[in-house]
């Protein structure tokens, strides 16, 4: 099994430089004790072993280093509880990863069965980077279509269209308190929520929180299980995320994420449910920031740091 950054072609064809990465010794077990419906639950029965040590460190430092960036990181193995976290409970602009979270309060709310309303919307509602929304004015969306497209290709229309359908942002900021996310700041809609600087709150989560959240909708019992696998399918054929995790871990896992980018301070962010073969699923959150108003993200740090992550929990 290649635990590299691997090569491969994006939705519009461009291609990601295959990076090796260093290997690492195996990361000690050890868990949070949380309650089932907060954040990131560990297993039941797990426990923390004397003597555990975070033998990835120094290789997600060095990421750091090398791409002069800030990295968030948290990951766990659902199965045996053994955590990647590095700045893991520190604040990142959330950037376009809550859409996935906006769809799963939307399907929480409304179940499949709501999910057949039409959204009917305006010229004035379009806004920037809505590829799907922009076509369909003179029919409107469906909610399932709408989430369709603000998971699946990031459509800015559509994910404040599932704002609306929440009662605006802080409806967002209520459904993932409804599921043990007291840390996550939901203040804007698209795409004034983007507009970050470095030490900011509004609009703000961390790897932990967000990891937390994921989990609790896509294996958790936040959602139904047809809703749950609505979500889940959305999230596997997600279109925007070939040079993030999915281009970090091994060939032959499956991936489902979501994917969001700044355009400030190189924002760059990747959240994932991720099943290796035989073996219970990894939920990642990989969130990066740069010091730069101006600077621009390099796809290939979350790739490698997937890579790390996904050796270590391997």
């Amino acid at each position: 099994m290649r635990y590299g950054v691997r090569a491969r072609r994006g939705v519009r064809g461009g291609l990601v430089l295959a990076v090796a990465l260093m290997t690492v010794l195996p990361l000690a077990a050890c868990t949070r004790g949380e309650s089932p419906a907060s954040p990131a639950p560990p297993p039941s029965g797990s426990t923390r072993p004397s003597g555990s040590v975070r033998p990835y460190a120094d290789e997600l430092r060095e990421l750091e280093r090398r791409y002069d960036a800030r990295l968030g990181v948290y990951a766990i193995d659902t199965g045996g509880g053994r955590e990647v976290a590095h700045n893991a409970d520190q604040r990142f602009a959330f950037a376009s990863t809550f859409k996935a979270l906006a769809a799963a309060a939307v399907l929480r709310r409304y179940s499949l069965d709501g999910m057949d309303e039409v959204i009917r919307y305006s010229r004035e509602d379009l806004i920037a980077h809505s590829p799907v929304t922009e076509k369909r004015l003179a029919t409107g969306m469906t909610l399932r279509e709408l989430c369709d497209a603000a998971v699946r290709f990031s459509d800015n229309t559509a994910a404040n269209l599932l704002f609306d359908a929440l009662g605006g942002p802080e409806g967002l900021e209520k459904a993932l308190a409804e599921v043990g996310d007291r840390v996550t700041r939901v203040e804007d809609r698209e795409p004034e929520l983007n507009r970050w600087s470095p030490g900011a709150v509004r609009n703000t989560t961390t790897p932990r929180a967000f990891a937390g959240d994921l989990r609790a909708f896509v294996l958790g019992d936040a959602l139904a299980q047809e809703e749950r696998a609505q979500l889940t399918t959305w999230l596997r054929t997600n279109r925007t995320g070939d040079a993030l995790i999915r281009a970090g871990v091994p060939e032959g896992w499956v991936v489902g994420d979501k994917t969001g980018t700044g355009g400030v301070h190189g924002i760059r962010n990747d959240i994932a449910v991720v099943w290796p073969p035989g073996a219970a699923p990894l939920v990642m959150a990989i969130m990066s920031s740069r010091s730069g108003k101006d600077d621009e993200h390099d796809d290939r740090l979350i790739a490698e740091t997937a890579a790390v992550v996904a050796r270590t929990l391997s």
